[in-house]
């Protein structure tokens, strides 16, 4: 997949992805914390989707996450550190495509939550 013509991060709002394709996505920070393809996570929400009454970790008592910085990882990827310390997650191309709050929800394979993009 070919990489976004233009991103944008604004910290405490959200990130906005302009795509090849002439397409523009933007994915709250609250939406990409809770959707990092980090295995904690994919974890977390793996144990949520089988039990609903998993009992989430407990999160900063000083205020809403915010993101503090990102990083482009390679061609493929982009990599965005949280407020709350959480940095892991690498974000390849195809799966922000994937997990686009506006589009129908489609499922990434392994290897995109993996942050692997072929």
């Amino acid at each position: 997949m070919q990489p976004p013509t233009d991103i944008d991060l604004k910290k405490d709002k959200g990130l906005t992805v302009r795509w090849p394709d002439g397409t523009t996505s933007y994915y709250p920070i609250a939406y990409l914390r809770r959707m990092s393809p980090s295995a904690d996570m994919r974890q977390l929400r793996e144990e949520m989707a089988a039990n609903p009454l998993t009992v989430l970790p407990s999160g900063p008592a000083s205020g809403p996450v915010v993101a503090t910085r990102a990083e482009l990882v390679g061609n493929y990827a982009l990599r965005v550190h949280f407020s709350d310390g959480h940095s892991t997650g690498i974000y390849s191309w195809v799966y922000l495509r994937s997990i686009d709050p506006d589009r129908p929800a489609q499922s990434p394979s392994p290897s995109e939550t993996s942050g692997q993009d072929d």
